[in-house]
Protein backbone atom coordinates (compact mmCIF):
# COMPACT_ATOMS: atom_id res chain seq x y z
CA UNK A 1 0.00 0.00 0.00
CA UNK A 2 1.20 3.31 -0.91
CA UNK A 3 2.29 5.64 1.90
CA UNK A 4 0.75 9.00 1.71
CA UNK A 5 1.34 12.79 2.86
CA UNK A 6 -0.42 16.33 2.18
CA UNK A 7 2.74 17.05 -0.21
CA UNK A 8 2.42 14.29 -2.37
CA UNK A 9 -1.56 14.22 -2.64
CA UNK A 10 -1.13 17.81 -3.31
CA UNK A 11 1.05 17.10 -6.31
CA UNK A 12 -0.79 15.10 -7.77
CA UNK A 13 -3.87 17.33 -7.11
CA UNK A 14 -2.40 20.33 -9.23
CA UNK A 15 -0.24 18.18 -11.66
CA UNK A 16 -2.81 19.68 -14.19
CA UNK A 17 -1.17 23.02 -14.23
CA UNK A 18 2.01 21.79 -15.94
CA UNK A 19 0.09 19.52 -17.91
CA UNK A 20 -2.42 22.75 -19.00
CA UNK A 21 0.79 24.92 -19.68
CA UNK A 22 2.36 22.16 -22.00
CA UNK A 23 -0.61 22.14 -23.85
CA UNK A 24 -1.40 25.68 -24.47
CA UNK A 25 2.58 25.90 -25.64
CA UNK A 26 1.75 23.31 -28.01
CA UNK A 27 -1.59 24.46 -29.40
CA UNK A 28 -0.20 28.24 -29.68
CA UNK A 29 2.82 26.55 -31.60
CA UNK A 30 5.37 28.20 -29.52
CA UNK A 31 7.88 25.36 -29.67
CA UNK A 32 7.66 25.15 -33.68
CA UNK A 33 7.85 29.34 -33.70
CA UNK A 34 11.09 28.98 -31.20
CA UNK A 35 12.76 26.59 -33.40
CA UNK A 36 16.44 27.79 -34.29
CA UNK A 37 15.63 31.31 -32.63
CA UNK A 38 15.78 33.69 -29.45
CA UNK A 39 13.30 35.84 -29.44
CA UNK A 40 11.71 38.87 -26.92
CA UNK A 41 8.40 38.01 -25.59
CA UNK A 42 7.07 41.07 -27.26
CA UNK A 43 7.94 39.21 -30.73
CA UNK A 44 6.73 35.80 -29.47
CA UNK A 45 3.25 37.93 -28.58
CA UNK A 46 3.40 39.71 -32.47
CA UNK A 47 3.69 36.64 -34.22
CA UNK A 48 1.63 34.47 -32.34
CA UNK A 49 -1.22 36.45 -31.96
CA UNK A 50 -1.31 36.17 -28.37
CA UNK A 51 -1.58 38.64 -25.74
CA UNK A 52 1.51 40.53 -23.95
CA UNK A 53 0.26 39.60 -20.58
CA UNK A 54 -0.01 36.03 -21.53
CA UNK A 55 2.98 35.51 -23.53
CA UNK A 56 4.46 36.37 -20.26
CA UNK A 57 3.08 34.12 -18.50
CA UNK A 58 3.44 31.31 -20.44
CA UNK A 59 6.70 31.55 -21.34
CA UNK A 60 8.28 32.16 -17.87
CA UNK A 61 5.84 28.81 -16.78
CA UNK A 62 7.73 26.86 -20.01
CA UNK A 63 10.92 28.47 -18.96
CA UNK A 64 10.51 26.90 -14.76
CA UNK A 65 9.63 24.01 -16.25
CA UNK A 66 12.80 23.68 -18.66
CA UNK A 67 10.53 23.32 -21.59
CA UNK A 68 12.37 26.97 -22.83
CA UNK A 69 14.73 28.24 -22.32
CA UNK A 70 15.38 32.13 -21.00
CA UNK A 71 18.45 34.42 -21.46
CA UNK A 72 18.86 38.03 -20.92
CA UNK A 73 15.03 38.99 -21.58
CA UNK A 74 14.86 36.30 -24.68
CA UNK A 75 13.37 33.03 -25.24
CA UNK A 76 14.73 29.69 -26.94
CA UNK A 77 14.26 26.12 -27.51
CA UNK A 78 16.68 23.38 -26.87
CA UNK A 79 17.51 20.47 -28.74
CA UNK A 80 14.79 17.99 -27.05
CA UNK A 81 12.11 20.64 -26.96
CA UNK A 82 12.42 20.94 -30.50
CA UNK A 83 12.70 16.93 -31.45
CA UNK A 84 9.16 15.99 -29.57
CA UNK A 85 7.38 19.85 -29.68
CA UNK A 86 7.66 21.54 -32.98
CA UNK A 87 6.05 20.79 -36.30
CA UNK A 88 8.75 20.85 -38.43
CA UNK A 89 10.01 17.83 -36.45
CA UNK A 90 9.79 14.19 -38.00
CA UNK A 91 9.32 13.16 -34.17
CA UNK A 92 6.52 15.41 -33.42
CA UNK A 93 4.24 14.23 -30.39
CA UNK A 94 2.45 17.14 -30.45
CA UNK A 95 -1.01 15.64 -31.79
CA UNK A 96 -1.31 13.49 -28.85
CA UNK A 97 -0.39 16.55 -26.67
CA UNK A 98 -3.45 18.18 -28.35
CA UNK A 99 -5.76 15.14 -28.10
CA UNK A 100 -5.36 15.06 -24.09
CA UNK A 101 -5.95 18.44 -24.41
CA UNK A 102 -9.29 18.21 -25.72
CA UNK A 103 -10.62 15.25 -23.76
CA UNK A 104 -9.32 17.17 -20.73
CA UNK A 105 -12.56 18.93 -20.18
CA UNK A 106 -14.41 15.27 -19.98
CA UNK A 107 -12.33 14.50 -17.11
CA UNK A 108 -13.39 17.67 -15.68
CA UNK A 109 -16.50 16.04 -15.45
CA UNK A 110 -15.54 12.84 -14.22
CA UNK A 111 -17.51 12.60 -10.25
CA UNK A 112 -20.61 13.31 -12.70
CA UNK A 113 -19.74 10.50 -14.65
CA UNK A 114 -18.67 8.46 -12.12
CA UNK A 115 -22.60 8.91 -10.20
CA UNK A 116 -24.51 8.36 -13.31
CA UNK A 117 -22.30 6.34 -15.85
CA UNK A 118 -23.00 8.40 -18.73
CA UNK A 119 -20.31 9.87 -20.42
CA UNK A 120 -18.98 13.51 -20.39
CA UNK A 121 -18.55 13.94 -23.95
CA UNK A 122 -19.43 12.60 -27.67
CA UNK A 123 -18.35 8.98 -27.96
CA UNK A 124 -16.06 7.73 -30.87
CA UNK A 125 -15.20 11.06 -31.87
CA UNK A 126 -17.70 11.34 -34.77
CA UNK A 127 -18.48 14.83 -34.06
CA UNK A 128 -15.17 16.65 -33.67
CA UNK A 129 -14.29 19.17 -35.55
CA UNK A 130 -11.51 19.09 -38.06
CA UNK A 131 -8.57 20.40 -35.73
CA UNK A 132 -9.78 18.14 -32.58
CA UNK A 133 -10.39 14.81 -34.97
CA UNK A 134 -6.48 15.72 -37.07
CA UNK A 135 -5.35 15.97 -33.11
CA UNK A 136 -7.13 12.22 -32.16
CA UNK A 137 -6.32 10.44 -35.58
CA UNK A 138 -2.70 12.01 -35.58
CA UNK A 139 -2.42 11.66 -32.49
CA UNK A 140 -2.81 8.01 -32.28
CA UNK A 141 0.01 7.85 -35.35
CA UNK A 142 2.46 9.68 -32.49
CA UNK A 143 1.81 6.91 -30.37
CA UNK A 144 1.53 4.48 -32.40
CA UNK A 145 4.96 5.06 -34.54
CA UNK A 146 6.94 5.46 -30.66
CA UNK A 147 6.60 1.27 -30.59
CA UNK A 148 4.87 -0.30 -33.64
CA UNK A 149 8.47 -0.85 -34.98
CA UNK A 150 9.36 -3.22 -32.22
CA UNK A 151 5.99 -4.52 -32.32
CA UNK A 152 6.54 -5.52 -36.04
CA UNK A 153 9.56 -7.32 -35.39
CA UNK A 154 8.36 -9.27 -32.79
CA UNK A 155 4.82 -10.34 -32.90
CA UNK A 156 4.11 -13.67 -34.99
CA UNK A 157 3.76 -12.52 -38.31
CA UNK A 158 6.23 -14.35 -40.71
CA UNK A 159 3.53 -17.08 -42.41
CA UNK A 160 1.49 -14.05 -43.40
CA UNK A 161 0.27 -12.68 -46.67
CA UNK A 162 -2.73 -10.52 -45.75
CA UNK A 163 -3.44 -8.44 -43.63
CA UNK A 164 -6.58 -6.56 -41.90
CA UNK A 165 -5.37 -3.76 -39.62
CA UNK A 166 -9.39 -3.23 -38.13
CA UNK A 167 -9.70 0.55 -37.11
CA UNK A 168 -6.23 1.17 -37.71
CA UNK A 169 -6.86 4.66 -38.47
CA UNK A 170 -3.86 6.43 -40.11
CA UNK A 171 -2.38 3.07 -41.10
CA UNK A 172 0.51 2.98 -38.39
CA UNK A 173 0.74 -0.95 -37.80
CA UNK A 174 0.18 -1.51 -41.12
CA UNK A 175 2.90 0.22 -42.52
CA UNK A 176 5.33 -1.01 -39.93
CA UNK A 177 4.29 -4.57 -40.46
CA UNK A 178 4.67 -3.61 -44.37
CA UNK A 179 8.40 -2.76 -43.84
CA UNK A 180 9.14 -5.77 -41.50
CA UNK A 181 7.55 -8.08 -43.86
CA UNK A 182 8.17 -7.63 -47.94
CA UNK A 183 5.59 -9.87 -49.39
CA UNK A 184 2.77 -8.60 -46.68
CA UNK A 185 -0.46 -6.84 -48.19
CA UNK A 186 -2.57 -4.93 -45.52
CA UNK A 187 -6.66 -3.43 -45.71
CA UNK A 188 -6.65 -0.70 -43.22
CA UNK A 189 -10.80 -0.56 -41.90
CA UNK A 190 -11.91 2.20 -40.84
CA UNK A 191 -14.11 5.35 -40.85
CA UNK A 192 -14.50 7.62 -44.49
CA UNK A 193 -13.34 10.50 -42.11
CA UNK A 194 -9.97 8.78 -41.46
CA UNK A 195 -9.53 7.83 -45.15
CA UNK A 196 -7.44 11.41 -45.92
CA UNK A 197 -5.20 11.02 -42.99
CA UNK A 198 -4.37 7.38 -43.52
CA UNK A 199 -3.74 8.23 -47.28
CA UNK A 200 -1.48 10.37 -46.62
CA UNK A 201 0.84 8.40 -43.81
CA UNK A 202 0.41 5.37 -46.36
CA UNK A 203 1.95 7.76 -49.40
CA UNK A 204 4.84 8.90 -47.08
CA UNK A 205 6.06 5.87 -46.49
CA UNK A 206 6.05 4.90 -50.07
CA UNK A 207 3.27 1.94 -49.19
CA UNK A 208 0.24 2.90 -51.59
CA UNK A 209 0.58 -0.65 -53.60
CA UNK A 210 0.62 -2.89 -50.73
CA UNK A 211 -1.58 -1.23 -48.32
CA UNK A 212 -5.17 0.05 -49.39
CA UNK A 213 -7.64 1.64 -47.19
CA UNK A 214 -11.34 0.04 -46.59
CA UNK A 215 -13.85 2.45 -45.77
CA UNK A 216 -16.80 1.44 -43.21
CA UNK A 217 -17.36 0.92 -39.36
CA UNK A 218 -16.83 -2.16 -37.97
CA UNK A 219 -19.52 -2.39 -35.63
CA UNK A 220 -22.58 -1.81 -37.75
CA UNK A 221 -20.64 -2.73 -41.60
CA UNK A 222 -19.90 -6.32 -43.18
CA UNK A 223 -15.80 -6.84 -42.81
CA UNK A 224 -13.82 -7.86 -46.22
CA UNK A 225 -12.16 -11.23 -45.58
CA UNK A 226 -10.00 -14.02 -46.42
CA UNK A 227 -7.16 -12.43 -44.32
CA UNK A 228 -4.06 -14.28 -42.80
CA UNK A 229 -4.21 -11.82 -39.77
CA UNK A 230 -6.28 -9.83 -38.39
CA UNK A 231 -4.49 -6.73 -35.81
CA UNK A 232 -7.11 -5.15 -33.38
CA UNK A 233 -4.91 -2.39 -31.54
CA UNK A 234 -7.03 -0.21 -29.05
CA UNK A 235 -10.63 -0.75 -30.56
CA UNK A 236 -12.41 -2.87 -28.29
CA UNK A 237 -11.57 -0.71 -25.15
CA UNK A 238 -14.01 1.71 -26.82
CA UNK A 239 -17.23 -0.91 -26.70
CA UNK A 240 -19.10 -2.45 -24.15
CA UNK A 241 -18.44 -6.46 -23.31
CA UNK A 242 -21.09 -7.51 -25.44
CA UNK A 243 -19.96 -5.22 -28.34
CA UNK A 244 -16.33 -6.28 -28.05
CA UNK A 245 -17.01 -9.94 -27.96
CA UNK A 246 -18.99 -9.14 -30.68
CA UNK A 247 -16.56 -7.53 -32.99
CA UNK A 248 -14.35 -10.31 -31.81
CA UNK A 249 -16.38 -12.73 -33.83
CA UNK A 250 -16.49 -10.58 -36.80
CA UNK A 251 -12.36 -10.41 -36.80
CA UNK A 252 -12.82 -14.37 -36.39
CA UNK A 253 -14.80 -14.65 -39.43
CA UNK A 254 -12.66 -12.00 -41.50
CA UNK A 255 -9.55 -15.07 -41.21
CA UNK A 256 -9.04 -17.76 -43.03
CA UNK A 257 -8.88 -20.95 -41.57
CA UNK A 258 -5.28 -21.12 -39.42
CA UNK A 259 -5.65 -17.17 -39.38
CA UNK A 260 -3.44 -15.69 -36.73
CA UNK A 261 -5.60 -12.67 -34.62
CA UNK A 262 -3.90 -10.28 -32.60
CA UNK A 263 -5.50 -7.91 -30.15
CA UNK A 264 -3.36 -5.19 -28.66
CA UNK A 265 -4.85 -3.05 -25.57
CA UNK A 266 -4.27 -1.31 -22.38
CA UNK A 267 -4.76 -5.16 -20.53
CA UNK A 268 -5.78 -5.39 -16.81
CA UNK A 269 -4.35 -7.89 -14.50
CA UNK A 270 -7.16 -10.68 -14.02
CA UNK A 271 -7.27 -8.48 -10.44
CA UNK A 272 -9.01 -5.57 -12.52
CA UNK A 273 -7.08 -2.85 -10.46
CA UNK A 274 -3.77 -3.29 -12.36
CA UNK A 275 -1.30 -1.80 -14.13
CA UNK A 276 -2.31 1.79 -12.99
CA UNK A 277 -2.48 2.85 -16.71
CA UNK A 278 -5.24 0.44 -17.86
CA UNK A 279 -6.69 1.41 -14.46
CA UNK A 280 -6.52 4.97 -15.37
CA UNK A 281 -7.82 4.42 -18.95
CA UNK A 282 -11.12 2.84 -18.34
CA UNK A 283 -11.98 6.38 -16.41
CA UNK A 284 -10.98 8.05 -19.62
CA UNK A 285 -13.47 5.77 -21.23
CA UNK A 286 -15.93 6.25 -18.58
CA UNK A 287 -15.89 10.09 -19.61
CA UNK A 288 -15.81 9.32 -23.40
CA UNK A 289 -17.93 6.65 -24.13
CA UNK A 290 -21.15 5.12 -23.27
CA UNK A 291 -19.99 1.38 -22.41
CA UNK A 292 -16.07 1.25 -23.19
CA UNK A 293 -13.70 0.28 -20.85
CA UNK A 294 -10.07 -1.52 -20.17
CA UNK A 295 -10.55 -5.65 -19.80
CA UNK A 296 -8.55 -7.81 -18.43
CA UNK A 297 -6.72 -10.77 -19.89
CA UNK A 298 -8.77 -13.45 -19.08
CA UNK A 299 -11.86 -11.26 -20.46
CA UNK A 300 -10.01 -11.18 -23.71
CA UNK A 301 -9.11 -14.67 -23.79
CA UNK A 302 -12.87 -15.46 -23.31
CA UNK A 303 -13.79 -12.91 -26.41
CA UNK A 304 -10.83 -15.23 -28.62
CA UNK A 305 -11.96 -18.46 -27.43
CA UNK A 306 -15.80 -17.47 -28.01
CA UNK A 307 -15.01 -16.27 -31.44
CA UNK A 308 -13.40 -19.80 -32.21
CA UNK A 309 -9.66 -18.11 -31.92
CA UNK A 310 -7.25 -21.27 -30.38
CA UNK A 311 -3.96 -21.40 -28.96
CA UNK A 312 -4.88 -18.23 -27.09
CA UNK A 313 -1.63 -16.68 -25.00
CA UNK A 314 -0.08 -13.39 -23.71
CA UNK A 315 2.65 -12.25 -25.56
CA UNK A 316 4.91 -11.86 -22.51
CA UNK A 317 8.28 -11.54 -24.68
CA UNK A 318 6.68 -8.25 -25.74
CA UNK A 319 7.75 -5.40 -23.64
CA UNK A 320 5.58 -2.26 -24.36
CA UNK A 321 5.12 0.89 -22.26
CA UNK A 322 1.34 0.63 -20.39
CA UNK A 323 -0.11 -2.10 -23.09
CA UNK A 324 -0.16 -5.95 -24.19
CA UNK A 325 -0.57 -7.93 -26.90
CA UNK A 326 -2.80 -11.47 -26.96
CA UNK A 327 -2.62 -13.60 -29.80
CA UNK A 328 -4.78 -16.77 -31.10
CA UNK A 329 -4.83 -18.66 -34.81
CA UNK A 330 -8.14 -19.58 -36.03
CA UNK A 331 -9.70 -23.28 -35.40
CA UNK A 332 -9.25 -25.07 -38.43
CA UNK A 333 -12.45 -26.83 -39.02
Amino acid sequence: MEKWDPKKLLEISGGYWASFALHAGVELDVFTLLEGKSLTKEEISEELRISGRGAEALLNALSAMGLVEKKEGRFSVGIDSARFLSRSSKEYIGYMIRHHHYISKGWAELPECVRTGVPARDPGHRKAGDRELEAFEMGMFNNASLIAPKVAEAVPLVETGSLLDLGGGPGTYAIHFCLKHPELKATVFDLPQVRSFAEKTIGDFGLGGRIVFAEGDFNDDPLPGGFDAVWLSHILHGEGPSSASRLVRKASAALKNGGVMLIHEFILDDSGDSPLHPALFSLNMLVGTGEGRSYTRKEIEVFMKDAGISEVRLLDSITLPNSRIMAGRRERP
